[in-house]
């Protein structure tokens, strides 16, 4: 008897953890129908309809026509129930912030710029953008708002809602930024950190087929994400992709904004260009002033643009040949530099196995600089879909 009811409630957990994976892959617009669900998931055709039935019966899932098929019939094509729901997303950087309106299946609109001052602490600047968002709300139809997105330039402690000891964003740590935001807007809410952020919204445009692959952020500071089978992979304390922290040879004992010293931040970011390239005589301040120069072809960012793009590849080489991913994706400013990404790219195909790089797929993210947004409200949405699973699941108990 103990082991029959064992059996049971891992059924029963198993249909449940199947639903929402259902859930979040018709929100990223990644699948459509039965067939590709089963596909991507690697379940039975059974396992599927029996997910799918529950939602459709739960109202959160509808049939929406069908899609012909080569060799066999007509396949019903799956949506959202109340599929013209929407959520509002921003991605926070040191002084502004990237904000706009995310669709299901990852469709992006009302995007603008806006400033954000990220060093006066939440308290000061949270509320001016939630106007913002607030905004973007009103003009599209605020009853049909299902969630909040933030992506943040920290590590994120999920589970809580809040973002611990970011090095670049003063007053905020153990700030509980998700919570204040669903007081405010009175709908499910998400944070997440930007490259996390930056992969998933990658993820969602790009073909099927490529099921793992590592999203690295190149900016100010360098951040990395990982997919691991069609899902963000967080690791077991979330920190899963802090490449930045690595140690190179190459750093010495240059102090990091962590505290250690000898980190791939020190020598590859924007902020240790903006360093080397001022100890060189230059007039930078800032990382939009090393691209600049690079893109005007100085000499001298162009060779410490390159320099530091060798670097990063020697470090995400190893994870590369460790994870043996389908791509591997560029992003964040030092990204638009073609010998910046050449670099990273040249040190791939040198430190990894033949093996390893035979299919990979190196290149910028296809969002650009709106990967991050995408991500984040995907992020809102499969919360907001998975408190509305949990609800109805509730009530029908």
């Amino acid at each position: 008897m103990p082991e029959k009811s064992a059996h049971r409630r891992k059924s029963t957990s198993g249909v449940s953890s199947q639903a929402e994976h259902v859930l979040e892959l018709l929100a990223s617009g990644q699948a459509a129908t039965r067939t590709e669900l089963a596909e991507l998931l690697g379940a039975a055709p059974s396992t599927i309809s029996l997910a799918v039935g529950q939602l459709v019966s739960l109202g959160l899932v509808a049939e929406h026509g069908t899609r012909s098929s080569t060799g066999g019939r007509p396949r019903k094509v799956l949506r959202l129930g109340g599929s013209d729901g929407f959520a509002v997303a921003a991605e926070l950087g040191g002084k502004h912030a990237h904000v706009g309106v995310v669709l299901p299946g990852g469709g992006l609109t009302d995007v603008s710029t806006v400033p954000f001052p990220t060093a006066e602490g939440p308290e000061a600047a949270l509320p001016g953008l939630a106007d913002t968002l607030q905004g973007l709300a009103e003009r599209r139809g605020p009853e049909l708002l299902r969630g909040v997105g933030l992506s943040l330039p920290g590590p994120v402690d999920v589970a809580s809602g809040v973002v611990t000891l970011p090095s670049r964003m003063p007053g905020w740590n153990r700030f509980p930024v998700r919570a204040w935001l669903e007081d405010r807007f009175g709908v499910p809410a998400a944070i997440e950190n930007d490259a996390n952020c930056m992969a998933v919204g990658e993820h969602t445009v790009q073909p099927a087929g490529r099921r793992q692959s590592i999203m690295v952020k190149t900016g100010t500071a360098i951040g990395a994400g990982v997919i691991a089978d069609g899902r963000l992979y967080r690791g077991g304390t979330g920190a899963a992709g802090e490449i930045t922290h690595v140690r190179v040879e190459a750093a010495h004992d240059i102090p990091c904004s962590c505290g250690n010293t000898g980190c791939l931040e020190t020598v590859a970011s924007g902020a240790a260009l903006v360093r080397i390239l001022r100890g060189h005589g230059l007039d930078v301040t800032t990382t939009e002033d090393v691209v600049r120069l690079a893109t005007d072809a100085h000499p001298e960012a162009t060779r410490a643009v390159r320099q530091a793009g060798r670097y990063l590849g020697q470090v995400l080489a190893a994870n590369v040949n460790f994870f043996n991913p389908d791509a591997v994706y560029l992003g964040g400013i030092l990204s638009t530099l073609e010998p910046f990404v050449a670099a990273v790219r040249s040190q791939l195909y040198e430190g990894c196995h033949p093996l390893v790089t035979e299919h990979l797929v190196i290149e910028r993210a296809s969002l650009g600089a709106d990967a991050g947004l995408v991500g984040a409200g995907q992020f809102a949405l499969q919360r907001a879909l998975a408190q509305a699973l949990q609800t109805v699941t509730d009530k029908t108990r």
